[in-house]
């Protein structure tokens, strides 16, 4: 059974796409929205928490929430979630495209940052996203064979995430993240419908099993025009 504060995150973005609640607006209060959904405001709390970390409401103190404008899809930076949780989560029309799925030895770059043993082989996974029927993200994976043995092209297509967790039990604890902007590449034009478009907004990620061991690398290329970049981020006394 899906949490409350899950359930009533989802009601309220509901509402949002609904103009039931509208940008620029203030959203009812812990106590109010407390009231509405018969739950406790540590369970508002939490769910409102969720918004403002997706981009979807600013908290302002004394005030409340206001509602942002949702013209762009909000991708969290902070966290390790795989397309296919955040487009479930943003409630996107999405489709994948599997361009490349191959094993071979990692180039130097790779080796670097991936530090396979001596004869250990790299998967190599390139998916374009579609979304809302536009092409305008592209994905570009490394795993160490060693720990993924085996990749299929619809294991690809759908969640590489949910068959490292489910299948193979691996337990993917951190990553660390650089965000540029840069010139796209020839790749990036021939890939991605990027018509009128001079940049790209690059995620790269290097993630660590449990163990600290790294397993995984990954350049996300974003069309800048479709997205907004959000984390949420607490300062400690």
């Amino acid at each position: 059974m899906q949490k409350k504060y899950l359930t009533i995150y989802d009601d309220i973005r509901k509402k949002m796409k609904e103009n039931d609640w509208r940008e620029t607006d203030m959203l009812p209060s812990e106590n109010e929205l407390s009231i509405m959904y018969g739950t406790s405001r540590e369970t508002i709390r939490k769910a409102l928490n969720l918004l403002s970390q997706n981009g979807y409401i600013q908290k302002v103190r004394g005030k409340g929430s206001i509602i942002l404008a949702m013209d762009k899809f909000s991708f969290p930076v902070s966290g390790i979630a795989s397309f296919k949780e955040l487009t479930k989560m943003l409630d996107m029309q999405s489709r994948t495209y599997v361009q490349e799925l191959s094993l071979a030895k990692a180039d130097e770059a790779m080796r670097k940052i991936l530090d396979p043993a001596e004869e250990e082989l790299v998967w190599k996974v390139v998916r374009v996203r579609e979304l809302d029927g536009e092409k305008v993200i592209l994905d570009k994976d490394y795993f160490k064979q060693g720990i993924v043995n085996s990749l299929t092209k619809d294991i690809c297509e759908d969640s590489i995430y949910a068959y490292l967790e489910q299948e193979l039990h691996l337990d993917i604890s951190y990553a660390n993240k650089e965000i540029t902007v840069e010139s796209p590449t020839e790749e990036d034009m021939e890939l991605m419908d990027m018509t009128g478009f001079s940049n790209v907004v690059v995620i790269k990620s290097i993630v660590h099993l449990n163990n600290t061991e790294v397993f995984q690398y990954t350049e996300s290329r974003h069309r800048p025009d479709k997205f907004r970049f959000v984390d949420f981020a607490r300062r400690h006394g």
